[in-house]
């Protein structure tokens, strides 16, 4: 059997009173649609709507289980202490279980791109984050600071809207004014892409020499060589 842990992620557990209000005002996404068999993909945004994390988000019972790279559960979790200030939250590391991922199975699918394949928890294997890497970077989907930046690319840029990362009906969270805004006047101008390459350019944020690939920041009317996917042209257009 083929493995399927993605090793590079990490969970974080939420749990006690009212946790999904306490995110509601936070991330982008409605937590009043989250559900088992329907995780949700969201960020947490600096006040000026420039993706800090991105996440997946997944129910369990009245807990919230965040599914998120591993090298930045530490600092997300300490982010998210800061905002709960006195409310009965416990906020850490879930370490019994893991992230899982394939193209088939019976888990539910990726929240973002039915294409991206299944996605799961459960206790660890041995990992698959190469095959991920390549499958996830060739449908144009990017994740993770190395790719989005810290405080760097507003949400919209890296493409939340075609990818289900943001509820424009939901209430206020970090973020919303700007957010809101560039999609009101439906004006944003820079896109994260994927772009084969094996010498990247000064846009590249991270560069994969073993696939040759490389993400981008870019202008949309400056997208010559990148992989724009069926998912992406309608916004293009």
């Amino acid at each position: 059997m083929a493995a399927t842990t993605l090793i590079d992620r990490a969970l974080v557990r939420l749990s006690g009173e009212d946790v999904r209000g306490f995110l509601q005002g936070l991330v982008t996404n409605d937590l009043g649609t989250l559900a088992p068999d329907r995780p949700l993909w969201a960020g947490l945004l600096s006040p000026q709507g420039k993706a800090l994390f991105d996440f997946i988000l997944w129910a369990d019972g009245e807990d919230v289980l965040i599914d998120c790279e591993r090298e930045a559960a530490e600092t997300l979790a300490r982010r998210l202490i800061l905002y709960r200030l006195r409310r009965p939250i416990a906020i850490g590391r879930e370490e019994s279980l893991a992230v899982h991922w394939s193209t088939i199975g019976d888990g539910p699918g990726d929240p973002r791109l039915a294409e991206l394949g299944r996605r799961w928890l459960a206790p660890g294997d041995d990992g698959a984050d190469g095959d991920w890497l390549r499958h996830r970077l060739l449908l144009g989907v990017t994740e993770g600071q190395a790719e989005l930046g810290h405080d760097k690319s507003l949400w919209l840029e890296c493409n939340a809207a075609e990818l289900n990362g943001v509820s424009f009906a939901k209430g206020c969270y970090v973020g919303q004014e700007n957010t809101a805004r560039m999609n009101w006047r439906n004006k944003v101008n820079r896109r994260l892409v994927v772009v084969p390459t094996d010498s990247p350019g000064p846009r590249a944020r991270i560069h994969y020499p073993e696939l040759g690939l490389a993400v981008e920041h870019r202008r949309v009317d400056d997208l010559d060589g990148a992989i724009i996917p069926d998912w992406l042209k309608p916004a293009l257009a």
